[in-house]
Order: structure tokens, then sequence, then C-alpha cells
């Protein structure tokens, strides 16, 4: 076997799809990436919320906060505490009473059209645990991390942090999720039963 293997890698042989790496993996999509990605988080139980600025966003979680009754809203990005304390609204600065946390409110990396996922890593302030263990998962992003496919994400990853790449980066695509008992569906098994993403077109 390995002797036929070894032939077969000497002899010459004409590559069958020459340009196969310039070949585009997917079609050209055709729609906005704002849209194809709210679809797309839509289509795996996310939801999405566009803001054209902070008070609207404001506005917006207020909603959430009152429809949901949440109390326990956890926030440690200091870019994101000080807009929600510029509208003085109400939450927790520290891990105090962590194991009580009803909403983890966190900034992201990039959000990837493509398949409506959002990329994290453990450089933003929220670390790992505001985005995994509140049953509430609420992502704030700016236009501008929004891309069409993964390799953009690394790309921005790169630009941002050059030499000194995070050692965790994920991607969150919906709630958690599970259909390991009897192939039902359950939402929330392992993480967030309920998945939030903001894209914010102006923070001020």
């Amino acid at each position: 076997m390995l002797k036929k293997i070894r032939k077969a890698l000497l002899e010459k042989r004409d590559h069958p799809y020459p340009n196969l790496e310039e070949t585009p993996l997917y079609k050209k999509e055709e729609e906005l990436l704002e849209v194809q990605f709210a679809e797309q988080l839509t289509a795996v139980s996310g939801h999405f919320i566009f803001c054209e600025n902070g008070m609207d966003f404001i506005e917006n979680i207020l909603d959430l906060a009152e429809k949901f009754n949440w109390r326990k809203i956890y926030c440690w990005e200091p870019e994101l505490q000080e807009l929600l304390t510029q509208f003085e609204f109400p939450f927790y600065k520290t891990d105090k009473d962590f194991e009580m946390a009803e909403v983890g409110l966190t900034l992201c990396e990039a959000l990837i059209a493509r398949n409506g996922s959002v990329m994290v890593s453990n450089q933003n302030a929220a670390g790992r645990r505001l985005s995994i263990f509140p049953h509430h998962h609420i992502v704030i992003a700016r236009t501008g991390q929004l891309v069409a496919d993964l390799k953009d994400a690394f790309a921005l990853i790169k630009s941002k942090y050059g030499a000194h790449i995070p050692s965790m980066i994920s991607t969150i695509t919906g709630p958690s999720r599970t259909a390991d008992i009897e192939k039902t569906l359950v939402l929330g098994a392992h993480g967030p039963k309920e998945l939030f993403v903001f894209l914010i077109d102006e923070f001020n």
C-alpha cells in the first residue's frame, strides 16, 4: 500500500482543479450583511436588534428588562459601563452574588453574517464567565465588526491584536442547545438559553 502511494506521489500529474484555491467557497450573497446576519441568527433562535445609537440601545434594553423582569444584570466592560451609567441604567460592576446573575452584557470581536455567529475572546473585560453562566446573554457590537465570513473575522482579530492573539477565541451560534436526550432539542442546556445581539451604528 505504501509503495503504491509513494509511486503515485512520484508520478507527474496535472492537477484536475488548478484554480481551486482561488475559487470562492460560497456563492456571492446579494443581501446586506446586516440582513444576512439577522436572518441567520434568527434561524438558530437568537434575537437581533439594530440600534442607531447608544440611546436607542438603552431604550431597547429597558424594554427587555421590563419584559423579562431582569434584576441581576452584570456588565464588566468599562466602555459599556460608561454608557449604562450615562443613562442611569442599573447593573452590577463586580461579581458580587454572581451565582444569581440573570443577564450578562458583553462586547465581542466580530459578528459573522454567513452563519449568524458571534466571535468572542478572553481579551475582553467580560472574560469567559459572562457569556456562559447567566441565562441571558446580551452581545453589543458596532457595525464595523460585522463581517461576511469566518476568515474575515480572523482578519479583524489579527489586525486588532497583531502578534498577541488571544489565548481563547470562540464563536457563539445561537443559545446553548442539546438534543442528546431522546433527540429532543433543549435550549439553555450548557449555557444561556437566550441570546440577544445588539448592532449599534454609533455608540454616542
